[in-house]
C-alpha cells in the first residue's frame, strides 16, 4: 500500500486544567527530516521526540508543535522566582552603569528571561507530569497523520494504476502498428536487393539478404515493447506491496520505462508510432511527478 509524504495528525488532552496538544504536519522530502517546537518546560526532551516520530516515519519533512494551555478558569501553572528577578535586574543595572545609559531598567527587560518563571509544582515534578502525557498524545497523534497519508496514497495508486492500464493499450496498438510497419519495410528492402542483384551480378545475394535480415532487425522494435509491459507489470504489483522503500522503487522502474520508451521512437522509424510514445512519456511524466510525495 502506498503512503504519501503529505499529511497532517493531532491528538489532544485536557488535564489538571491544561490543554496538551500534539501536532504533526508533513509534506514530501527525500529523507526523514524532523524539526521540533516545544513549550521552554519541555526542551530537555527534544530528541525523544525526534526519536519516536522517526521511527514511525522513513521519509517526509515533519513537523511536531507541542502546545500547553491553560484553562481560562484554571490559575496559571507557574509562579515568579524572586531571586532570580532580583539577580538580573542588578545584571541589568551594572549593564547600563558601564554602557553609560541613561534609561532605567523596566519590566520590559526582565521579561525576556524567561527563567524568572518557575513550575508552580514543584519543577521537576510538573514537567515530568506534562512528559508522560506528550509521550501518550505522540503515537495517537503519528498514527492520524499515517492514516491521511495512506489515503491519498491508495488515491494516488489508483491512478496510477488507470495511467498504467492506459499505457498497455497504447503499447498494445503500437505492437499492431509495428508489425504492418515492419512488414512494410522488409518489402521495401527485399526490392532493394532485387534491384542490386539485377544490376549487379558480381554482388553477393546471400551478403545482401544478410544485410536485409540485420537491418530488419535493427528497427524491430518487439523486445523492447516486452520489456515496457513486464515493467509495468511489476509497477502495478509494487503499488500493493507492504514494505518500506516503495516510493523508490517505483521510481526505478519508471526510469525503465521512460527507457523503453526512447528506445521504441528511436527504432520504429514511424511517425504514428512516436506520436503514441509521446504519449505514453505524457503519461510517465504526471507519473513521475505525483511520485516525488511517496514515500
Amino acid at each position: 500500500m502506498l503512503e504519501s509524504m503529505t499529511g497532517y495528525g493531532s491528538a489532544e488532552r485536557v488535564e489538571g486544567g491544561v490543554r496538551i496538544l500534539a501536532e504533526l504536519r508533513s509534506v514530501n522530502n527525500r529523507f526523514a527530516e524532523i524539526s521540533v517546537k516545544l513549550p521552554r518546560q519541555l526542551s530537555a526532551y527534544e530528541l525523544d521526540v525526534r526519536d519516536l516520530v522517526r521511527s514511525r516515519f522513513q521519509r517526509g519533512k515533519i513537523s511536531v508543535f507541542i502546545q500547553l494551555q491553560t484553562e481560562r478558569d484554571q490559575s496559571i501553572p507557574v509562579v515568579v522566582n524572586t531571586s532570580k528577578v532580583r539577580a538580573y535586574r542588578e545584571l541589568l543595572e551594572t549593564v547600563r552603569m558601564e554602557a553609560g545609559i541613561a534609561a532605567p531598567v523596566s519590566l520590559e527587560h526582565l521579561l525576556r528571561f524567561s527563567e524568572i518563571f518557575d513550575s508552580e509544582n514543584g519543577g521537576e515534578e510538573n514537567v515530568e507530569w506534562l512528559w508522560s502525557i506528550v509521550r501518550e498524545l505522540l503515537p495517537e497523534a503519528a498514527d492520524a497523520l499515517k492514516g491521511m497519508r495512506r489515503r491519498e496514497g491508495e488515491e494516488l495508486s489508483q491512478d496510477f494504476s488507470a495511467r498504467i492500464a492506459g499505457i498497455d493499450g497504447t503499447l498494445a496498438d503500437i505492437r499492431r502498428m509495428a508489425a504492418d510497419n515492419l512488414d512494410q519495410i522488409r518489402k521495401r528492402l527485399a526490392a532493394k536487393v532485387e534491384s542490386i542483384a539485377a544490376r549487379d551480378m558480381a554482388y553477393s545475394r546471400d551478403r545482401l539478404e544478410m544485410e536485409l535480415v540485420l537491418a530488419a532487425d535493427k528497427l524491430d522494435i518487439t523486445e523492447e515493447l516486452t520489456r515496457f509491459a513486464s515493467h509495468n507489470k511489476f509497477f502495478l504489483e509494487e503499488l500493493h506491496n507492504s514494505e518500506s522503500g516503495t516510493g523508490r522503487k517505483l521510481n526505478f522502474l519508471l526510469q525503465e520505462q521512460l527507457r523503453e520508451a526512447n528506445t521504441i521512437a528511436s527504432k520504429s522509424q514511424s511517425a504514428d508510432i512516436s506520436q503514441q510514445v509521446v504519449h505514453i512519456k505524457e503519461e510517465l511524466e504526471k507519473i513521475r511527478e505525483q511520485l516525488q510525495n511517496i514515500e
